[in-house]
Protein backbone atom coordinates (compact mmCIF):
# COMPACT_ATOMS: atom_id res chain seq x y z
CA UNK A 1 0.00 0.00 0.00
CA UNK A 2 3.03 2.78 0.93
CA UNK A 3 4.39 1.42 -2.55
CA UNK A 4 1.31 2.12 -4.52
CA UNK A 5 0.84 5.55 -2.36
CA UNK A 6 4.56 6.16 -3.33
CA UNK A 7 4.21 5.50 -7.31
CA UNK A 8 0.65 7.82 -7.25
CA UNK A 9 2.70 10.91 -5.85
CA UNK A 10 5.78 10.42 -8.18
CA UNK A 11 3.11 9.95 -10.93
CA UNK A 12 1.65 13.18 -10.03
CA UNK A 13 5.23 14.81 -9.82
CA UNK A 14 6.11 13.42 -13.04
CA UNK A 15 2.92 14.93 -14.44
CA UNK A 16 3.39 18.50 -13.21
CA UNK A 17 6.64 18.11 -14.24
CA UNK A 18 5.79 16.90 -17.57
CA UNK A 19 3.20 20.09 -17.53
CA UNK A 20 5.52 22.56 -16.37
CA UNK A 21 7.67 21.51 -19.04
CA UNK A 22 5.43 21.60 -21.71
CA UNK A 23 4.45 25.07 -21.08
CA UNK A 24 8.05 25.97 -20.79
CA UNK A 25 8.97 24.48 -23.85
CA UNK A 26 5.87 26.64 -25.69
CA UNK A 27 7.64 29.52 -24.07
CA UNK A 28 10.80 29.04 -25.72
CA UNK A 29 9.99 27.78 -29.41
CA UNK A 30 7.55 29.90 -31.40
CA UNK A 31 4.78 26.92 -32.67
CA UNK A 32 2.45 29.37 -34.43
CA UNK A 33 3.23 28.44 -38.18
CA UNK A 34 2.01 31.24 -40.27
CA UNK A 35 1.71 31.34 -44.24
CA UNK A 36 4.37 33.15 -45.98
CA UNK A 37 3.82 36.62 -46.81
CA UNK A 38 1.58 37.46 -49.83
CA UNK A 39 4.76 39.10 -51.58
CA UNK A 40 6.81 35.50 -51.42
CA UNK A 41 3.63 33.97 -52.88
CA UNK A 42 3.48 36.51 -55.48
CA UNK A 43 6.68 35.67 -56.67
CA UNK A 44 7.00 32.33 -56.86
CA UNK A 45 4.03 32.64 -59.71
CA UNK A 46 6.59 35.09 -61.12
CA UNK A 47 9.76 32.90 -61.09
CA UNK A 48 7.64 29.71 -62.00
CA UNK A 49 6.82 31.48 -64.91
CA UNK A 50 10.04 32.91 -65.94
CA UNK A 51 12.74 29.76 -67.30
CA UNK A 52 14.77 31.65 -69.75
CA UNK A 53 15.45 36.11 -69.72
CA UNK A 54 12.66 36.03 -72.33
CA UNK A 55 10.48 34.45 -70.20
CA UNK A 56 11.45 36.86 -67.19
CA UNK A 57 10.77 39.87 -69.87
CA UNK A 58 7.63 38.90 -70.17
CA UNK A 59 6.54 38.43 -66.85
CA UNK A 60 7.40 41.74 -65.89
CA UNK A 61 6.32 42.90 -69.14
CA UNK A 62 2.53 41.06 -67.91
CA UNK A 63 2.74 42.91 -64.90
CA UNK A 64 3.58 46.72 -66.27
CA UNK A 65 0.83 45.97 -68.77
CA UNK A 66 -1.86 45.65 -66.08
CA UNK A 67 -0.36 48.23 -64.52
CA UNK A 68 -1.07 50.68 -66.69
CA UNK A 69 2.21 50.89 -68.54
CA UNK A 70 2.06 52.33 -72.49
CA UNK A 71 4.57 50.28 -74.70
CA UNK A 72 6.77 52.18 -76.71
CA UNK A 73 9.67 51.11 -79.20
CA UNK A 74 13.15 51.77 -79.15
CA UNK A 75 13.39 52.50 -82.88
CA UNK A 76 10.00 55.51 -83.06
CA UNK A 77 10.70 59.05 -82.45
CA UNK A 78 9.39 59.76 -78.54
CA UNK A 79 8.53 63.27 -78.94
CA UNK A 80 4.99 63.68 -79.16
CA UNK A 81 4.20 60.22 -77.49
CA UNK A 82 5.96 61.02 -73.44
CA UNK A 83 3.70 62.71 -70.95
CA UNK A 84 4.47 63.86 -67.62
CA UNK A 85 2.24 61.52 -64.94
CA UNK A 86 2.67 58.73 -67.91
CA UNK A 87 4.19 55.17 -67.36
CA UNK A 88 5.99 53.46 -70.20
CA UNK A 89 8.42 50.51 -71.36
CA UNK A 90 10.35 48.95 -74.31
CA UNK A 91 12.27 45.32 -74.30
CA UNK A 92 16.03 45.06 -76.08
CA UNK A 93 16.25 41.66 -77.70
CA UNK A 94 13.17 41.20 -75.60
CA UNK A 95 15.44 39.94 -72.97
CA UNK A 96 16.04 43.00 -71.15
CA UNK A 97 12.89 45.52 -70.58
CA UNK A 98 13.16 49.32 -69.19
CA UNK A 99 10.40 50.67 -67.84
CA UNK A 100 9.85 54.13 -66.27
CA UNK A 101 7.33 56.37 -64.92
CA UNK A 102 8.04 60.36 -65.60
CA UNK A 103 7.21 62.78 -62.72
CA UNK A 104 4.61 65.46 -62.73
CA UNK A 105 6.86 68.37 -61.91
CA UNK A 106 9.84 66.56 -64.03
CA UNK A 107 11.92 69.06 -66.37
CA UNK A 108 14.42 67.62 -68.52
CA UNK A 109 18.10 68.37 -66.84
CA UNK A 110 16.40 66.41 -63.61
CA UNK A 111 17.68 63.47 -62.51
CA UNK A 112 16.98 60.17 -62.54
CA UNK A 113 15.59 57.29 -59.29
CA UNK A 114 16.73 54.12 -61.19
CA UNK A 115 16.75 50.09 -59.92
CA UNK A 116 18.96 47.71 -61.76
CA UNK A 117 18.89 44.25 -62.03
CA UNK A 118 18.99 41.13 -64.53
CA UNK A 119 16.67 38.54 -65.95
CA UNK A 120 19.61 36.15 -66.72
CA UNK A 121 20.85 33.03 -64.40
CA UNK A 122 23.87 30.51 -64.71
CA UNK A 123 22.17 28.01 -66.98
CA UNK A 124 22.56 25.02 -69.31
CA UNK A 125 21.94 25.98 -73.18
CA UNK A 126 21.41 24.12 -75.91
CA UNK A 127 24.24 23.93 -78.48
CA UNK A 128 23.74 25.03 -82.33
CA UNK A 129 24.31 21.58 -83.52
CA UNK A 130 23.54 20.12 -80.36
CA UNK A 131 22.20 15.84 -81.95
CA UNK A 132 24.42 13.72 -79.98
CA UNK A 133 24.14 9.46 -79.74
CA UNK A 134 26.04 7.38 -77.76
CA UNK A 135 25.38 3.89 -76.94
CA UNK A 136 21.71 3.53 -77.49
CA UNK A 137 20.85 7.06 -75.95
CA UNK A 138 20.23 9.99 -77.79
CA UNK A 139 21.83 13.07 -76.09
CA UNK A 140 21.17 17.00 -76.41
CA UNK A 141 24.41 18.82 -76.44
CA UNK A 142 24.94 21.87 -73.96
CA UNK A 143 27.26 24.58 -73.56
CA UNK A 144 27.83 26.39 -69.96
CA UNK A 145 26.24 29.79 -69.54
CA UNK A 146 27.77 31.73 -66.56
CA UNK A 147 29.58 30.58 -63.46
CA UNK A 148 27.14 27.77 -62.12
CA UNK A 149 27.71 24.97 -59.58
CA UNK A 150 26.79 22.46 -62.57
CA UNK A 151 27.39 19.49 -60.24
CA UNK A 152 23.85 20.24 -59.01
CA UNK A 153 22.57 19.79 -62.28
CA UNK A 154 22.81 16.05 -62.61
CA UNK A 155 19.93 14.07 -61.06
CA UNK A 156 17.52 16.49 -61.73
CA UNK A 157 14.23 16.80 -63.79
CA UNK A 158 15.14 19.17 -66.67
CA UNK A 159 13.31 20.68 -69.46
CA UNK A 160 14.01 23.58 -72.26
CA UNK A 161 12.68 27.24 -72.28
CA UNK A 162 13.40 30.33 -74.40
CA UNK A 163 12.81 32.24 -77.73
CA UNK A 164 12.15 30.51 -80.84
CA UNK A 165 12.54 31.97 -84.64
CA UNK A 166 9.43 30.13 -86.72
CA UNK A 167 8.43 31.19 -90.33
CA UNK A 168 4.49 31.72 -90.60
CA UNK A 169 2.19 30.78 -93.30
CA UNK A 170 2.66 34.07 -94.77
CA UNK A 171 6.29 34.02 -94.95
CA UNK A 172 6.75 36.14 -91.75
CA UNK A 173 9.88 35.52 -89.44
CA UNK A 174 8.64 35.79 -85.52
CA UNK A 175 9.75 35.14 -82.45
CA UNK A 176 8.10 33.06 -80.04
CA UNK A 177 8.12 32.28 -76.71
CA UNK A 178 8.76 28.46 -76.32
CA UNK A 179 8.31 26.11 -72.78
CA UNK A 180 7.98 22.22 -72.85
CA UNK A 181 5.85 21.57 -69.18
CA UNK A 182 7.54 18.51 -68.59
CA UNK A 183 10.66 16.66 -67.82
CA UNK A 184 12.37 15.64 -71.06
CA UNK A 185 16.10 15.81 -70.29
CA UNK A 186 18.69 14.02 -67.56
CA UNK A 187 22.13 13.66 -66.75
CA UNK A 188 22.17 10.84 -65.08
CA UNK A 189 25.41 10.38 -62.09
CA UNK A 190 27.87 7.39 -62.07
CA UNK A 191 26.61 5.10 -59.79
CA UNK A 192 28.80 5.05 -56.94
CA UNK A 193 29.87 1.31 -57.78
CA UNK A 194 31.53 2.24 -60.89
CA UNK A 195 33.77 4.67 -59.18
CA UNK A 196 34.85 4.35 -55.24
CA UNK A 197 36.85 7.10 -55.73
CA UNK A 198 33.93 9.28 -55.21
CA UNK A 199 33.71 8.64 -51.62
CA UNK A 200 37.16 9.40 -51.14
CA UNK A 201 37.80 12.92 -53.60
CA UNK A 202 34.50 13.80 -53.80
CA UNK A 203 32.29 14.22 -56.96
CA UNK A 204 34.05 15.28 -60.03
CA UNK A 205 33.48 15.44 -63.89
CA UNK A 206 34.28 16.53 -67.08
CA UNK A 207 32.02 19.66 -68.64
CA UNK A 208 32.13 18.66 -72.14
CA UNK A 209 32.05 15.05 -71.75
CA UNK A 210 29.65 14.29 -68.57
CA UNK A 211 27.55 17.15 -68.66
CA UNK A 212 25.14 16.05 -71.65
CA UNK A 213 21.73 15.20 -71.05
CA UNK A 214 20.12 12.15 -72.45
CA UNK A 215 16.89 12.85 -74.21
CA UNK A 216 15.55 9.34 -75.21
CA UNK A 217 16.59 6.06 -76.40
CA UNK A 218 17.54 4.42 -79.77
CA UNK A 219 14.45 1.99 -78.89
CA UNK A 220 11.87 4.20 -78.43
CA UNK A 221 12.80 7.25 -80.34
CA UNK A 222 9.98 8.17 -83.26
CA UNK A 223 11.72 5.80 -85.88
CA UNK A 224 12.72 3.08 -83.76
CA UNK A 225 16.23 3.54 -85.35
CA UNK A 226 19.13 4.84 -84.97
CA UNK A 227 19.96 8.89 -85.84
CA UNK A 228 21.69 9.37 -88.79
CA UNK A 229 25.56 10.37 -87.74
CA UNK A 230 26.06 14.38 -88.59
CA UNK A 231 28.62 14.91 -91.52
CA UNK A 232 31.99 16.04 -90.29
CA UNK A 233 32.51 19.22 -89.35
CA UNK A 234 34.73 19.83 -92.44
CA UNK A 235 31.64 18.70 -94.80
CA UNK A 236 29.14 20.64 -92.91
CA UNK A 237 29.87 24.35 -93.90
CA UNK A 238 27.61 25.69 -91.18
CA UNK A 239 24.37 25.44 -93.28
CA UNK A 240 22.67 21.81 -92.37
CA UNK A 241 19.27 22.16 -92.25
CA UNK A 242 18.23 22.92 -89.15
CA UNK A 243 16.05 19.64 -88.38
CA UNK A 244 19.52 17.64 -88.85
CA UNK A 245 21.13 19.79 -86.36
CA UNK A 246 19.05 18.97 -83.93
CA UNK A 247 17.39 15.46 -82.04
CA UNK A 248 14.11 14.82 -84.26
CA UNK A 249 12.54 14.70 -81.06
CA UNK A 250 13.49 17.70 -79.68
CA UNK A 251 12.29 19.40 -82.79
CA UNK A 252 8.92 17.51 -82.88
CA UNK A 253 8.56 18.44 -78.84
CA UNK A 254 9.63 22.34 -80.02
CA UNK A 255 6.65 22.52 -82.90
CA UNK A 256 4.31 20.68 -81.02
CA UNK A 257 4.27 23.46 -78.10
CA UNK A 258 4.26 26.27 -81.07
CA UNK A 259 1.77 24.70 -82.88
CA UNK A 260 3.72 24.49 -86.16
CA UNK A 261 5.43 22.36 -88.34
CA UNK A 262 8.93 21.63 -87.71
CA UNK A 263 9.97 22.93 -90.92
CA UNK A 264 8.80 26.38 -90.54
CA UNK A 265 11.36 26.67 -87.05
CA UNK A 266 14.43 28.46 -88.33
CA UNK A 267 16.54 28.67 -84.77
CA UNK A 268 15.88 29.05 -81.31
CA UNK A 269 17.87 29.81 -78.06
CA UNK A 270 16.82 27.32 -75.43
CA UNK A 271 18.04 27.51 -71.89
CA UNK A 272 17.80 24.02 -69.71
CA UNK A 273 15.68 24.59 -66.62
CA UNK A 274 14.73 22.44 -63.48
CA UNK A 275 10.70 21.28 -63.79
CA UNK A 276 10.56 21.02 -60.10
CA UNK A 277 7.98 24.24 -59.39
CA UNK A 278 9.81 27.12 -56.81
CA UNK A 279 8.03 26.12 -53.09
CA UNK A 280 8.08 27.94 -50.32
CA UNK A 281 9.46 25.76 -47.36
CA UNK A 282 10.83 25.34 -43.91
CA UNK A 283 9.21 24.29 -40.85
CA UNK A 284 7.75 28.32 -40.53
CA UNK A 285 7.20 28.83 -44.03
CA UNK A 286 10.34 30.77 -44.06
CA UNK A 287 12.11 29.50 -46.95
CA UNK A 288 11.83 29.91 -50.99
CA UNK A 289 13.15 27.00 -52.48
CA UNK A 290 13.62 27.88 -55.88
CA UNK A 291 15.92 28.42 -59.07
CA UNK A 292 17.04 31.83 -60.57
CA UNK A 293 16.61 33.28 -57.18
CA UNK A 294 19.99 35.10 -58.77
CA UNK A 295 18.84 37.85 -59.68
CA UNK A 296 14.79 36.84 -60.62
CA UNK A 297 14.25 38.06 -57.01
CA UNK A 298 15.58 41.74 -57.35
CA UNK A 299 14.23 41.48 -60.61
CA UNK A 300 10.81 41.13 -59.52
CA UNK A 301 11.00 43.59 -56.40
CA UNK A 302 12.20 46.35 -58.35
CA UNK A 303 9.09 45.70 -60.81
CA UNK A 304 6.66 45.09 -57.72
CA UNK A 305 8.22 48.32 -56.26
CA UNK A 306 7.93 50.94 -59.31
CA UNK A 307 4.57 49.88 -59.64
CA UNK A 308 3.67 49.90 -56.39
CA UNK A 309 5.23 53.48 -55.71
CA UNK A 310 2.07 54.95 -58.57
CA UNK A 311 -0.80 53.52 -57.01
CA UNK A 312 -0.77 56.72 -55.03
CA UNK A 313 -1.24 59.26 -57.94
CA UNK A 314 -0.42 62.86 -55.59
CA UNK A 315 3.23 60.63 -55.58
CA UNK A 316 4.14 60.92 -59.17
CA UNK A 317 2.19 64.41 -59.60
CA UNK A 318 4.78 65.66 -57.19
CA UNK A 319 7.60 64.06 -58.17
CA UNK A 320 10.41 66.22 -60.46
CA UNK A 321 12.15 62.92 -61.50
CA UNK A 322 11.94 59.89 -63.67
CA UNK A 323 11.34 57.06 -61.91
CA UNK A 324 13.02 53.64 -63.91
CA UNK A 325 13.30 50.54 -63.96
CA UNK A 326 16.08 48.25 -65.99
CA UNK A 327 16.17 44.88 -66.42
CA UNK A 328 19.54 44.00 -68.02
CA UNK A 329 20.25 40.49 -69.93
CA UNK A 330 23.66 38.87 -69.68
CA UNK A 331 25.10 39.53 -66.66
CA UNK A 332 26.78 36.63 -65.54
CA UNK A 333 28.74 36.35 -68.23
CA UNK A 334 29.84 40.19 -67.98
CA UNK A 335 27.02 42.72 -69.35
CA UNK A 336 28.99 43.53 -72.60
CA UNK A 337 26.21 42.50 -75.13
CA UNK A 338 24.08 44.72 -76.91
CA UNK A 339 21.12 43.79 -74.13
CA UNK A 340 23.78 44.21 -70.97
CA UNK A 341 24.48 46.57 -68.63
CA UNK A 342 27.69 47.41 -70.03
CA UNK A 343 26.00 48.55 -73.45
CA UNK A 344 24.41 51.94 -74.26
CA UNK A 345 20.64 50.99 -72.97
CA UNK A 346 20.63 52.94 -70.21
CA UNK A 347 22.78 56.11 -70.97
CA UNK A 348 20.84 55.87 -74.33
CA UNK A 349 17.44 55.88 -72.41
CA UNK A 350 18.73 59.02 -70.21
CA UNK A 351 19.87 60.70 -73.04
CA UNK A 352 16.63 60.00 -75.23
CA UNK A 353 14.55 61.10 -71.98
CA UNK A 354 16.30 64.00 -71.11
CA UNK A 355 15.93 66.02 -74.78
CA UNK A 356 12.50 64.78 -75.47
CA UNK A 357 9.26 67.18 -75.17
CA UNK A 358 6.32 66.38 -73.17
CA UNK A 359 3.01 66.80 -73.00
CA UNK A 360 2.58 67.51 -76.66
CA UNK A 361 5.41 70.52 -76.56
CA UNK A 362 6.24 71.96 -80.03
CA UNK A 363 9.59 72.40 -78.62
CA UNK A 364 11.92 71.03 -76.00
CA UNK A 365 11.89 73.31 -73.06
CA UNK A 366 15.44 72.01 -72.08
CA UNK A 367 19.09 73.14 -73.03
CA UNK A 368 22.17 70.93 -74.98
CA UNK A 369 23.39 69.69 -71.91
CA UNK A 370 20.62 68.77 -70.31
CA UNK A 371 21.44 65.02 -70.25
CA UNK A 372 24.45 66.11 -68.67
CA UNK A 373 22.79 67.94 -66.14
CA UNK A 374 21.03 64.99 -65.38
CA UNK A 375 23.59 62.36 -64.49
CA UNK A 376 24.48 64.05 -61.28
CA UNK A 377 21.50 64.72 -59.96
CA UNK A 378 20.53 60.79 -60.54
CA UNK A 379 20.60 57.84 -58.52
CA UNK A 380 21.34 53.98 -59.33
CA UNK A 381 20.70 51.03 -57.18
CA UNK A 382 21.91 48.34 -58.38
CA UNK A 383 20.01 45.13 -57.24
CA UNK A 384 21.48 42.21 -57.18
CA UNK A 385 21.15 38.75 -54.80
CA UNK A 386 23.94 38.69 -52.00
CA UNK A 387 25.04 35.67 -49.56
CA UNK A 388 23.98 34.66 -46.79
CA UNK A 389 25.93 33.35 -43.44
CA UNK A 390 26.35 29.40 -44.33
CA UNK A 391 25.62 27.28 -41.02
CA UNK A 392 28.19 25.16 -42.50
CA UNK A 393 31.09 27.35 -43.26
CA UNK A 394 30.67 30.11 -41.32
CA UNK A 395 34.30 30.61 -41.88
CA UNK A 396 33.93 31.91 -45.53
CA UNK A 397 32.14 35.33 -43.70
CA UNK A 398 34.20 38.03 -42.22
CA UNK A 399 32.89 38.33 -38.26
CA UNK A 400 31.61 41.35 -39.04
CA UNK A 401 30.14 41.00 -41.92
CA UNK A 402 27.42 38.22 -41.75
CA UNK A 403 24.60 38.70 -43.69
CA UNK A 404 21.22 36.71 -42.22
CA UNK A 405 17.75 35.68 -43.74
CA UNK A 406 14.80 38.19 -41.95
CA UNK A 407 17.04 40.70 -40.92
CA UNK A 408 17.18 43.50 -43.67
CA UNK A 409 18.41 44.12 -47.22
CA UNK A 410 22.24 44.04 -47.78
CA UNK A 411 24.24 46.95 -48.49
CA UNK A 412 27.16 45.46 -50.15
CA UNK A 413 30.65 47.14 -50.25
CA UNK A 414 34.40 46.05 -51.59
CA UNK A 415 37.66 48.62 -50.65
CA UNK A 416 38.34 47.53 -54.60
CA UNK A 417 35.63 48.58 -56.62
CA UNK A 418 33.77 45.46 -56.92
CA UNK A 419 30.38 47.02 -55.71
CA UNK A 420 29.88 50.58 -56.41
CA UNK A 421 29.08 51.34 -52.86
CA UNK A 422 30.09 54.94 -51.52
CA UNK A 423 29.33 56.37 -48.07
CA UNK A 424 27.21 59.20 -49.06
CA UNK A 425 24.98 56.80 -51.26
CA UNK A 426 24.94 54.83 -48.67
CA UNK A 427 23.34 57.28 -46.60
CA UNK A 428 20.95 58.55 -49.17
CA UNK A 429 19.56 54.45 -48.65
CA UNK A 430 19.53 54.41 -44.80
CA UNK A 431 17.26 57.60 -44.58
CA UNK A 432 14.76 55.73 -46.91
CA UNK A 433 15.53 52.39 -45.13
CA UNK A 434 15.14 54.33 -41.71
CA UNK A 435 11.34 56.50 -42.38
CA UNK A 436 10.32 52.75 -43.84
CA UNK A 437 11.33 50.55 -41.32
CA UNK A 438 13.60 48.43 -43.64
CA UNK A 439 16.86 47.38 -41.55
CA UNK A 440 20.00 47.09 -43.55
CA UNK A 441 22.74 44.59 -42.86
CA UNK A 442 26.32 44.94 -44.35
CA UNK A 443 28.95 42.95 -46.24
CA UNK A 444 32.32 42.90 -46.92
CA UNK A 445 34.25 39.87 -48.61
CA UNK A 446 36.93 38.37 -46.58
CA UNK A 447 40.34 39.86 -47.16
CA UNK A 448 41.46 36.05 -48.44
CA UNK A 449 38.58 35.38 -50.41
CA UNK A 450 37.64 36.58 -53.88
CA UNK A 451 34.70 38.70 -54.75
CA UNK A 452 32.01 38.69 -57.46
CA UNK A 453 30.54 42.20 -58.58
CA UNK A 454 27.49 43.38 -60.22
CA UNK A 455 26.12 45.93 -62.55
CA UNK A 456 27.02 48.12 -60.45
CA UNK A 457 30.54 49.71 -60.94
CA UNK A 458 30.12 49.06 -64.49
CA UNK A 459 27.04 51.29 -64.71
CA UNK A 460 29.04 53.79 -61.90
CA UNK A 461 31.85 54.59 -64.22
CA UNK A 462 29.62 54.94 -67.68
CA UNK A 463 27.04 57.79 -66.55
CA UNK A 464 29.61 59.29 -63.74
CA UNK A 465 26.34 57.54 -61.41
CA UNK A 466 25.85 57.58 -57.58
CA UNK A 467 25.46 54.11 -56.93
CA UNK A 468 24.58 51.95 -54.34
CA UNK A 469 25.07 47.86 -54.57
CA UNK A 470 22.19 45.81 -52.33
CA UNK A 471 20.53 42.79 -52.12
CA UNK A 472 18.78 40.12 -50.35
CA UNK A 473 20.46 37.31 -48.90
CA UNK A 474 20.97 33.77 -49.87
CA UNK A 475 22.27 30.70 -49.92
CA UNK A 476 23.29 28.10 -52.72
CA UNK A 477 23.89 31.03 -55.45
CA UNK A 478 24.24 29.47 -58.72
CA UNK A 479 22.84 26.48 -57.88
CA UNK A 480 20.53 25.06 -60.24
CA UNK A 481 18.19 24.87 -56.72
CA UNK A 482 18.50 28.03 -54.45
CA UNK A 483 17.51 29.32 -50.89
CA UNK A 484 16.22 32.80 -49.54
CA UNK A 485 14.22 34.06 -46.70
CA UNK A 486 10.45 34.87 -47.32
CA UNK A 487 10.18 37.60 -45.42
CA UNK A 488 13.09 39.42 -47.33
CA UNK A 489 10.67 40.04 -50.10
CA UNK A 490 8.36 42.33 -48.45
CA UNK A 491 11.09 44.21 -46.84
CA UNK A 492 12.98 44.78 -50.98
CA UNK A 493 9.97 45.89 -52.06
CA UNK A 494 9.20 48.52 -49.56
CA UNK A 495 13.05 49.61 -49.73
CA UNK A 496 12.73 50.24 -53.50
CA UNK A 497 9.50 51.75 -53.20
CA UNK A 498 10.70 54.14 -50.16
CA UNK A 499 13.33 54.91 -52.78
CA UNK A 500 11.00 56.11 -55.91
CA UNK A 501 8.65 57.95 -53.25
CA UNK A 502 11.74 59.47 -51.15
CA UNK A 503 14.83 60.16 -53.12
CA UNK A 504 14.28 63.73 -54.62
CA UNK A 505 13.76 64.88 -51.13
CA UNK A 506 16.58 62.86 -49.25
CA UNK A 507 18.83 64.18 -52.12
CA UNK A 508 17.46 68.04 -51.33
CA UNK A 509 18.94 67.59 -47.91
CA UNK A 510 22.22 65.84 -49.09
CA UNK A 511 25.29 68.45 -48.88
CA UNK A 512 27.89 65.94 -50.34
CA UNK A 513 28.45 65.87 -54.09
Amino acid sequence: MVMVCRLLLSGRIIARHSRAFSSSSRSMWNTEIRPAPVEAQDFLDFVNQAQSPFHATEQAIIRLRKAGFQEIKEKDNWNGILKRNGKYFFTRNRSAVIAFAVGGKYKPGNGFSAVGAHTDSPCLKVKPVSKKEKLGYLQVGVQLYGGGLWHTWFDRDLSVAGRVVVRTEDGKLENRLARIDRPILRIPTLAIHLDRSTSADGFKFNNETHLTPMISTVTKSLTGEPAKPLKPDTEINGDIPLAEKHQPILMSLLAAELNVKVDQILDFELCLYDTQPSAIGGAYNEFIFSGRLDNLMMSYCSIEALIRSLKNADSLANDPNIRLVSLFDNEEVGSNTAHGADSNLLPSTFERLSLATYDGEAQASNTPTAYLEALPKSYLISADMAHAVHPNYAEKHDDGHRPHMHKGVVVKINANQRYATTAPTTVVLREVAKKYNVPLQEFVVRNDSPCGSTIGPMLSAKLGLRTVDVGNPQLSMHSCREVCGTEDVPLAIQLFEGFFEEFPSVDARLTVD
